[in-house]
């Protein structure tokens, strides 16, 4: 699925792809640092494309202390495939911008006071405000990417727009519903996290000029590194720590989603404790994270998530075998590594 044969997937292994000595984020990005500063910079220009009394807004949601996550694999996968240009820089913050309109959105639907250590927007200015503002990045992003000649730009990132929302649609339909399957969950999250992180790759390997199959290899990177990365941030809400999720467990469960741990010990447990799970899930409180822990210890739902992660992360590895030795991807891969370190962390905290 993630490599055209199977004879590129075993090259991909035993070309080293799955091993490596594990680098601190700063060394996996400092190659593309200035692309990043490049970036940070022109968000900050585009507080001016916005009405006078609109800017404040703009500069509070453009100039937050993110890690530009996405932008950091349109620079890598650029490098990958040769050097960046001034267009992955503005495909970049066009993604960038798409990602930032959909958290105002996200904190607007889960109430959400605290995003980065910081009041969110509708925290500071309402949640009409902010809803209104998130819609005016999205068509920010969609005036900067109709002004590529080509209309394929604009048309990727309006596609994988839709799908962003469509997902957390979906995501939404489904709160506290015990018939959501596995299947449906990944679903969800290749719409709502994966597909900005299959954009960032892709389209930077478009405005590389580069072939359709390797286009296609690291949209696939894309899909299975976003949808280890959500995973694991599903986890931490669970079985992480509240230093590492920056905010109190169980806020996902608090408005009712269903994430893969809880499908999980759903799946194992008896008649019995799946009532017990029914009962906490619909009637959330703050003392619920206690027997829900217990319950998801006793049927071993932590380290069967972690290696669904560590699934996901050797699907993106595999991905990148079709891709030659390079410092691009070397920095992709580590990304890889970064996050299983990570994952392997959160087996101590469970």
């Amino acid at each position: 699925m993630f490599v055209a044969d199977s004879k590129t997937a075993s090259d991909a292994v035993a070309g080293g792809l799955r091993a490596g000595p594990v680098r601190s984020w700063k060394q996996i990005i400092d190659p593309v640092e200035p692309f990043l500063e490049a970036v940070h910079r022109r968000l900050g220009e585009e507080v001016e494309a916005f009405d006078p009394d609109i800017a404040p807004y703009a500069d509070y949601a453009l100039n937050g202390q993110g890690k530009h996550l996405r932008p950091a694999l349109v620079a890598l996968t650029a490098n990958a495939l040769g050097r960046a240009s001034e267009d992955h820089v503005t495909v970049a913050v066009i993604i960038e911008m798409v990602h930032l309109a959909t958290l105002v959105h996200d904190d607007v639907m889960d109430e959400a006071e605290i995003r980065r250590g910081r009041l969110t927007l509708a925290a500071n200015w309402g949640n009409e405000i902010a809803v209104l503002f998130g819609d005016c990045l999205f068509a920010q992003a969609l005036r900067l990417a109709a002004g590529f000649p080509t209309p394929e730009v604009c048309r990727a990132v309006a596609l994988a727009t839709k799908t962003v929302c469509s997902g957390e649609i979906l995501q939404t339909q489904h709160r506290r519903d015990f018939e959501f399957t596995r299947d449906k969950y990944f679903r969800v999250l290749e719409m709502k996290t994966a597909e900005l992180f299959a954009l960032s790759c892709e389209l930077s390997a478009c405005l590389s000029g580069t072939p359709a199959e390797l286009r296609g290899a690291l949209r696939q990177f894309g899909l299975a590194f976003g949808t280890a990365y959500q995973l694991f941030d599903d986890c931490v809400d669970l079985f992480g720590s509240e230093v590492l999720a920056g905010k109190s467990l169980g806020t996902d469960l608090a408005k009712g989603k269903l994430t893969l741990p809880v499908l999980l010990v759903w799946e194992r447990a008896d008649a019995q404790d799946r009532s017990r799970i029914q009962e906490l899930v619909e009637g959330w409180k703050a003392g619920s994270m206690k027997p829900m822990s217990a319950l998801l210890a006793k049927y071993e739902t932590p380290g069967a998530s972690l290696e669904i992660i560590h699934e996901y992360l050797g699907r993106a590895r595999q991905a990148l075998g079709v891709l030659p030795e390079s410092e691009g991807r070397s920095g992709l891969l580590g990304l890889t590594e970064y996050l299983a370190q990570q994952t392997d962390s959160l087996e101590v905290c469970a």
